[in-house]
């Protein structure tokens, strides 16, 4: 017998409504919620195969356990007591850090990825600790805790009133957004242009989103932080610098100015691939809009300079006067209304607490770089122990991670 399901899709924070046809255990159909109140009816392709990946025949029913050479089904309490038996023993000849733990994106959609593997590592006791985040985003948690004190004060744009919107290597019209929570983000595009505003899309690709953009930018690859530097410069250079209501709470501004001071259009134009006019260009439209928004996503992170060009990203927004204000960049607040911890004396955020092992990395939020990990299994040096175990939550890093040969 055929039933309806409403269901939250779970492959993104977007977040979307769905509507799915289960027939027995079988996801046979789904499609977008016309009544969710958040996505009203939009859901991307990802949502739309959820009954192909819910059906998947590769989709494992039953753990499986090595025996001679073979992954056999067990039962639960055989593959717990294998885990247990595996990872005691390597704890106790090696010490903690030899286990490795690989946490994937899906943890962080949902409740029990949330809320369980902070359990785990705090048992483990272990620093040898891989994300998905550091192939992905890391570099704005880095430039936010530098910034504003906490890794998790990411702005996000204002996409229902603000009046222009710049966006940095995102092509959310095909991917939807990214640590900015918007369902139907290419809607929300499309209702900024009906109500006057202006697009502007920097990426060196034409993307779908970028069809849809007033100026498209095509940037050279790799050169987001030059670019962004020069647009801070023309701020200061042409007095554009507006701070309005942020102006008490804002230091460093002359640090600033003096930082970016060689970074003219001119200087950066050939390498950006960019004239020195349409750089200028760029800032003067977002310093006279009555109210913008940058945002940048993985086009600029993964990339040399990426943490530079998030903090930029963020310095625009704050110069112009968009940071924290309607129609600008915001900071999100929790649909409960809780009232977030006042600020007051503490550590502030803090980087390279540790080190990887063989090439040195500094640890970002208690994670090390996922492309490290190869080297911390095959590389012995005379400090520490190299990772003897891993466990894998959610993640296929030999598919998904840097150096996915060698990490085979």
């Amino acid at each position: 017998m055929s039933r309806t399901a409403l269901r939250i899709c779970p492959l993104c924070e977007a977040t979307c409504g769905l509507t799915l046809t289960v027939e027995g255990t079988r996801v046979t159909g789904a499609r977008g919620d016309r009544d969710d109140v958040f996505s009203k009816g939009f859901i991307c392709p990802k949502g739309a195969s959820f009954g192909a990946v819910d059906g998947d025949p590769d989709r494992l029913r039953t753990p499986l356990v090595r025996k001679d050479g073979e992954l056999r089904e067990a039962t639960w309490e055989e593959a717990f007591d294998a885990v247990a038996a595996g990872v005691r023993g390597v704890v106790e000849r090696h010490g903690p850090h030899a286990v490795g733990v690989v946490l994937g994106n899906p943890n962080v959609h949902t409740v029990a990825g949330g809320l369980y593997p902070a359990v785990l590592l705090g048992g483990l006791g272990t620093r040898s600790i891989f994300t998905a985040s550091t192939v992905d985003q890391m570099p704005k948690h880095v430039s936010s805790g530098l910034l504003f004190g906490d890794a998790n004060a990411i702005p996000v744009p204002d996409l229902d009133h603000t009046g222009h919107l710049l966006l940095i290597g995102a092509n959310p019209v095909e991917s939807n957004g990214s640590l900015c929570t918007a369902a139907d983000f290419p809607g929300k595009l499309k209702a900024l242009k009906a109500r006057g505003g202006t697009l502007t899309v920097i990426d060196p690709r034409r993307t779908r989103t970028a069809k849809l953009a007033d100026r498209h930018i095509a940037i050279r690859p790799g050169t987001d932080a030059l670019l962004l530097a020069a647009m801070t410069y023309v701020l200061f250079d042409e007095g554009l610098v507006e701070l309005g209501e942020l102006a008490p709470h804002v230091e460093g501004v002359e640090e600033v100015r003096l930082a970016v001071r060689e970074f003219t259009p001119e200087s950066v134009a050939a390498a950006c691939d960019v004239d020195a006019d349409t750089i200028r260009a760029l800032a003067r439209e977002l310093a006279a809009a009555p109210t913008a928004a940058v945002y940048g996503r993985i086009g600029s992170c993964t990339v040399p300079y990426g943490t530079l060009g998030s903090w930029l990203v963020d310095v625009l927004n704050i110069l112009t006067g968009n940071l924290d204000r309607p129609g600008g960049a915001l900071f999100p607040q929790a649909a409960t209304d809780r009232t977030p911890r006042p600020a007051g004396p503490g550590h502030g955020f803090q980087l390279g607490r540790w080190h990887s092992r063989v090439s040195r990395h500094p640890e970002a939020k208690g994670e090390l770089p996922l492309s490290a990990l190869a080297e911390e299994i095959d590389t012995a040096t005379a400090e520490g122990e190299p990772i003897r175990a891993l466990i894998t939550s959610a993640a296929n890093p030999v598919l998904s991670a840097p150096d996915g040969d060698r990490l085979d």
